[in-house]
């Protein structure tokens, strides 16, 4: 782990390594176990008995351990114990602050760490009495709710390190902090802290640590700082400061990370900055710096980030000369010219997309670049051959070249990248075969060779890339049969074959197709397969564009997840089966087909033939009214028989079925006697009552005995990803739920568990989904006021779930369809409890089948198939964009976010991203919603690290009306 990844905690460790050093040096003699004063250890039973309530539960109990000393979370002076200096209270969700003053008693204590907890307030004298102790070295009150402006810390003569991170705090500071002599460690990231960046740091200015991210300060970098001499590390970023580097940051001798990402500063990237040798990390990403790139910039470093600006001119020769150099980011600037030759021997990244880059790839045949993981270069002029030298970075994971000018066949030598997990070559002008050594990658994850002249057969040996998640092929002239061998595929969740030649038989498709099956715009002929079927979890089916004949198989309409299916521009005919209101079915251009609502005029033969028809009918209408009644006789012979799901048409009753359990999870006494589970029973047992499907789970509207109308929703056991041991955990499980309180999350009412399902109550939202309202369905018109109103309630909700404690609240699934409406201003995020019931160990394939919604999975999914709150920020940044633009997360093919990046390189002319219809309606309209697209593309960014924490997306988004 890097040191800016442990900075909050970095003090606390070396306070704990002096600790177990001290305690190492008197090993060799007889311990010896003295007890604490008698003061003390009246104090610490105060205190236990201050936070051992029916609501604050520490595990600190002086009848069963006596010693204090041997409590969780208190550690006291080696090797005699006759003192208390440490006590850590993190993780315990106090929402009290009336124990802190009780801690000030402890004359002796040197930290505090009250972290990850609940608290809204200090006491004053907390503040007073702790400024007493002369001791006191460090304390972390981060990630609590504190509000208000920061205290005065009056005395506090000892203190070194000061953590007040992921609060409420604002205001500005101004002599606040003067008083601390001795502060080493300063940390206020992630507040509302505005006004300038303090310089009132601590009289002796000792300070080595500045953290000041995800803020609201703005006005220039102050020159003040760099009489702070000591800094080793300072971090201004996701703040709103302007103007230029100062010229003096050069005298900070002793300084190696620097971070100035995410503001609004401008000018040039100052040369100075190369004689600072220490200096191994200088991040100034996503700003306004412009001019060239100075030389010898990356002499001493090991990470540069200089992306999304709007710097020019050609790459310095030697940046990529640079002995230590690791990572280098230059993407989306406006940089020209050919990339220098890599000479850098411990470069593993380096991103150059999105820039105006000409000449060949550099040449990689060298030794030097056998740790070379990540290569991007996509979306440049770059022209000539894929070279075969590539072959060499035995290490590559990621090859990015897509959309740039190249020509020629695929190198063979590709085949060598043996920890290649993701190739992309879309749009190019590739040409010849697909080399069947790209075939036995065995971690490729991402194939996207789209949007080439690639022709010749689809090689037969795909079938061996059992790692394989993404296939893109679509827009060649590939011609013959898709490999019988495909349905061993077992990962793979997306197969784009559309916009070639091909032809014959469809073969059985991998089981585990989830995001899309595109077979467009092809050659393929006679009736649609039955092998289809078998698809249950697949979202998109495109046969568009081909000759397909026969009517259109009434399995579709059982496909449980689907949500797109375009048959249009086909032979079809028949009548076209009746899908649920959330599949959007395409069928024009079929001119055989009839809707079953549609009546034909008769002919006249057919007028000669009715009379027999009618007879004909007469008789068929007596035998199946006959069976209708043998059948109802029968099924109440045998109503308790279990009834399939799957395989019963919209409107058909089932069976009613039994609870095993039931519980009621809410306080509010209005919920407690309008919930009536055996009707809520009888709703679910009427597939005619459902009004929402997800991937997930199945929304049925639930009409109380009072009249109350809820929403029940059904999560089917049987699947094995909800297998989870027993009962009595799954309602435990549910239970943490159900004591969430923000009114932008749903929490669950109650819950309802049978045999194989659980049923849970949630309050109706009558205006539906995100999906319903934003594209039309619902037929509401979304006004930016309405939009804005959204991103900033789903904001709120998602930025709640990601503070909870003792561990934040992840969201499998954060798409469109999981926010509900209860007006076009109040979202409800949905779906929340997913990820903690969830088994995704056993799932049919891997974690990859619960990877979310298309459109909305981050692309480092594809990697890392771990859910994470970088990834739900993303999913967020999906949802603004469609708030932005009134498109779709997926559009013929095209996935949104890739959409918005690719044309929003240039900083001054985003208008035409932004819905025309909304955009044009003010002049004040237009400046809020730019500034809301400057921070979903903050959200979208292709690296996980470069996006900002949900708290920081919430100040920026209030921040941006």
């Amino acid at each position: 782990m890097s040191r800016y990844g442990r900075q909050t905690t970095s003090l606390v460790l070396y306070f704990n390594f002096h600790f177990f050093l001290s305690l190492f040096c008197y090993l060799p003699l007889p311990m010896v176990f003295s007890q604490l004063s008698s003061n003390q250890k009246t104090a610490m039973i105060n205190l236990s008995n201050n936070l051992n309530t029916p609501t604050r539960v520490v595990s600190w109990d002086v009848n069963k351990e006596p010693n204090p000393c041997l409590w969780t979370g208190v550690r006291c002076n080696p090797p005699t114990n006759s003192s208390v200096i440490q006590i850590s209270l993190a993780g315990y969700s106090l929402s009290s602050s009336d124990f802190l003053p009780l801690v000030c008693r402890i004359q002796s204590l040197q930290i505090l760490d009250v972290s990850r907890n609940l608290l809204t307030t200090i006491p004053p004298p907390f503040i007073s009495d702790c400024g007493k102790l002369g001791g006191l070295k460090l304390l972390n009150f981060s990630w609590n709710n504190l509000k208000g402006r920061l205290p005065d810390f009056a005395g506090f003569s000892g203190l070194e390190a000061l953590d007040f991170a992921a609060n409420n705090l604002d205001g500005s500071i101004d002599s606040e902090l003067d008083g601390l002599v001795r502060l080493r460690s300063l940390n206020l990231s992630f507040n509302h802290f505005t006004g300038f960046v303090p310089t009132r740091l601590g009289k002796s200015k000792v300070l080595e640590e500045l953290e000041l991210s995800m803020n609201a300060f703005d006005g220039p970098i102050p020159a003040e700082l760099v009489g702070y001499q000591n800094l080793t590390l300072i971090d201004l970023s996701g703040n709103r400061l302007s103007g230029s580097v100062p010229v003096g940051i050069r005298e900070l001798a002793k300084l190696e990370v620097l971070i100035l990402s995410a503001n609004r500063l401008s000018g040039r990237i100052p040369q100075s900055i190369s004689n600072i040798t220490s200096l191994w990390r200088f991040a100034a990403n996503s700003n306004n710096f412009n001019g060239s790139i100075p030389d010898g910039i990356a002499k001493h470093l090991k990470n540069l980030d200089l992306s999304y600006n709007s710097l020019s001119g050609s790459i310095p020769s030697d940046l990529l000369s640079s002995l230590n150099l690791h990572t280098l980011d230059l993407s989306n600037n406006r940089l020209e010219g050919q990339i220098p030759e890599i000479q850098s021997p411990s470069l593993v990244r380096l991103r150059l997309g999105n820039n105006s880059l000409d000449g060949k790839i550099p040449s990689t045949a060298s030794a030097t670049h056998q740790k070379l993981t990540y290569l991007e270069l996509e979306n440049n002029n770059l022209t000539g051959l894929i070279s075969p030298e590539l072959g060499d970075c035995r290490n590559l994971a990621l090859l990015n070249l897509a959309h740039n000018h190249l020509s020629g066949a695929l190198p063979a030598d590709l085949g060598n990248l043996g920890s290649l997990e993701v190739l992309r070559l879309e749009s190019n002008n590739l040409s010849g075969g697909i080399p069947i050594q790209i075939t036995q990658l065995p971690k490729l994850s991402v194939l996207n060779i789209s949007w080439n002249s690639l022709n010749g057969s689809i090689p037969p040996s795909v079938s061996h890339m059992r790692s394989l998640i993404n296939m893109n092929l679509q827009g060649n002239k590939l011609s013959g049969s898709i490999p019988v061998g495909i349905a061993s595929m077992n990962s793979l969740m997306e197969l784009q074959l559309g916009e070639n030649q091909l032809s014959g038989d469809i073969p059985r498709m991998p089981a585990n197709l989830q995001i899309a099956l595109n077979l467009s715009s092809n050659l393929f002929q006679g009736p649609i397969p039955e092998t289809l079927s078998m698809l249950s979890g697949l979202e998109i089916v495109d046969l568009s564009n081909n000759k397909f004949s026969g009517k259109i198989p009434d399995f579709f309409t059982g496909m449980g997840a689907l949500t797109q299916l375009l048959l249009s521009n086909n032979e079809l005919s028949g009548e076209i089966p009746d899908f649920a209101s959330w599949v959007m079915v395409d069928t024009s251009g079929n001119k055989g087909l009839t809707n079953r609502t549609t009546r034909s005029t008769p002919t006249q033969t057919e007028k000669k033939n009715s009379y027999a028809v009618t007879i004909v009918l007469a008789v068929v209408a007596a035998v199946v009214a006959f069976g209708a009644v043998t059948t109802v006789a029968l099924s109440l012979l045998r109503q308790n028989d279990r009834v399939n799901d799957e395989r019963v048409q919209t409107g058909e009753e089932l069976a009613v079925p039994e609870v095993l359990q039931g519980n009621l999870l809410t306080a509010n006494g209005i919920h407690r006697s309008n919930i009536v589970f055996t009707r809520a029973m009888e709703v679910v047992s009427d597939r005619s009552n459902i009004v929402l499907k997800t991937r997930f789970s199945t929304y049925y509207k639930a009409i109380m005995p009072s009249a109350a109308i809820y929403f029940v929703k059904k999560l089917n056991l049987s699947d094995k990803i909800f297998q989870l041991g027993s009962h009595e955990r799954f309602a435990k499980d549910l239970e943490v739920f159900g004591k969430l309180s923000n009114s932008n999350v749903m929490n669950p009412l109650a819950y309802v568990l049978t045999i194989d399902s659980a049923y849970l109550f949630y309050e109706f939202a009558p205006k539906g989904t995100l999906f319903d309202a934003l594209h039309g369905i619902s037929g509401d018109d979304m006004d930016w006021g309405s939009r804005y109103g959204i991103a900033v309630g789903v904001a709120q909700g998602l930025s709640f779930l990601h503070g909870c404690t003792p561990s934040p609240i992840l969201l499998l699934d954060l798409s469109n369809r999981s926010i509900l409406l209860k007006s076009l201003k109040e979202p409800l995020i949905g779906e929340v409890e997913l990820l903690k019931v969830t088994d995704p160990s056993k799932s049919t394939g891997n974690l990859s089948t619960i990877a979310g919604s298309v459109g909305y999975i981050p692309p480092e999914y594809a990697y890392t198939m771990r859910v994470t709150m970088a990834g739900n920020i993303y999913s967020f940044g999906v949802i603004l964009l469609e708030l932005l633009t009134g498109k779709q997360a997926v559009s013929e093919g095209i996935e949104l976010a890739k959409w918005v990046l690719s044309n929003s390189a240039q900083q001054d002319n985003r208008d035409h991203i932004l819905d025309y219809s909304i955009s044009r309606t003010s002049i004040a309209v237009r400046s809020q919603m730019l500034a809301v697209l400057k921070i979903a593309l903050a959200c979208v960014s292709v690296s996980p690290e470069a996006r900002p924490r949900m708290k920081s997306v919430l100040r920026m988004l209030l921040n941006a009306r």
